[in-house]
């Protein structure tokens, strides 16, 4: 039985001799390791060991630039949204089932006013007038030889109206065919500048189709809603300025042409309507216009924009002050207001002439010391990894 598991006996010796010689070396490596009885360990370099350079309370000061909250002009403004129309607009249109004949204008040009923009075939209307024409000089000749008789003595006078009756009818006969005729002829009804149009000769048009737009770019006009607690602040002839996403760096100024002698029950806002001049035709109808009415000026605390951080719907800046012999940065939550010309309005939270960090916010956690930069000198871009959470 013995010589049966002799192997097996030997297998589990060998294991237990490399358990006990492992156990006593690792005994043995841990009583002789650094920090332990033996050399200090080395202190972890920057960045690696504990937090990276710079970036709390406890490491180097960051290099921020320092800027002093003061009093600043701000203008109370009223900003509406508006659509721009020119002074004078229209669809022309026909109101007759006609052919094309003529169309005398290209798109974009500008027109005068009773310029003629579309031939209407007009056959049957010029032979109408012709008709209209021959009946008149037939009536008038009859009217005129009795009027001759009855001056003589030799007709009536009843006779006499009848033929006079009936000149009368022949000219307003011609009048009614020559204003059909005009009607084949679509004219401008101002002066303006015609869009892009489809027609061409020989096209059908119905009442009502589009031929062309018409607009009178001199001017554009704005229409907008203002609440009715505004009315007292606003009046005809006030300046005003506008702006339009398609030419951000530009104002344009105007003024405010009419009230509306209503006020709309359901939004309690009044409908006042401003004119812009527009020489370089760059305003077009159907533009979104953003119109701001001046109320006044007004002082009040204000910093640079980059010295405000915003984060939800809070506002906070780093105010620089004295810790124990150490300038640090400390975050602060402010009541932002007004911005304007790259100053932000502070209403609360802030004192006159208190320091805060302009330029390296991104650098700057809460109560981390900092270096002030001189006047004129800015602080190195962040590099990776450095970037402060708001």
């Amino acid at each position: 039985m013995i010589r049966k598991h002799f192997f097996l006996i030997g297998a589990l010796c060998v294991l237990l001799l490399m358990v006990v010689a492992g156990g006593l070396k690792l005994v043995t490596g841990r009583g002789h390791s650094p920090g332990e009885g033996g050399a200090p360990t080395a202190a972890a370099p920057p960045g690696k060991g504990g937090r990276p350079g710079g970036g709390g309370p406890s490491g180097p000061g960051a290099s921020v630039t320092a800027v002093a909250a003061s009093p600043r002009a701000f203008t109370d403004r009223l900003s509406v949204l508006g659509v721009a129309k020119g002074r004078q607009s229209v669809t022309l249109t026909s109101n007759a089932a006609e052919l094309v004949t003529g169309v005398r204008f290209h798109d974009g040009q500008a027109v005068a006013k009773g310029q003629v923009l579309v031939d209407l075939q007009a056959r049957e209307q010029d032979a109408g007038v012709a008709q209209a024409q021959a009946a008149l000089d037939l009536a008038r000749t009859t009217y005129e030889r009795w009027k001759k008789l009855y001056d003589q003595g030799w007709a009536s006078k009843a006779s006499v109206d009848q033929y006079k009756a009936g000149l009368v009818q022949a000219e307003a006969t011609l009048a009614a065919a020559r204003s059909r005729q005009a009607d084949r002829a679509i004219k401008a009804p101002f002066a303006g500048v015609v869009g892009l149009s489809d027609i061409a000769p020989g096209a059908l048009i119905n009442p009502g189709t589009p031929i062309v737009s018409l607009d009178d770019l001199s001017v554009i006009r704005v229409d907008f809603d203002i609440p009715d607690r505004f009315l007292a602040t606003l009046k005809p002839g006030q300046p005003i300025t506008a702006t339009t996403d398609a030419y951000p760096n530009q104002t344009f100024s105007g003024v405010v042409a009419k009230l509306d002698t209503r006020v709309n029950e359901q939004t309690r806002a009044l409908r006042a309507r401003a004119e812009f001049p527009n020489p370089g035709g760059r305003l077009r109808p159907g533009m979104l216009i953003k119109v701001a009415i001046d109320q006044g000026e007004r002082q009040a605390l204000s910093v640079p924009e980059a010295a405000v951080q915003f984060s939800s719907d809070q506002a906070f800046v780093y105010v620089i002050v004295n810790v124990n012999g150490r300038t640090v940065a400390q975050q602060r939550t402010v009541l932002a207001g007004a911005d304007e010309g790259g100053f932000i309005e502070i209403k609360d939270g802030l004192r006159p002439g208190e320091l805060v960090v302009g330029d390296g916010m991104n650098r700057v956690q809460p109560n981390q010391p900092v270096r002030i930069l001189p006047a004129g000198q800015h602080p190195p871009p962040a590099t990776a990894g450095q970037g402060r959470k708001p």
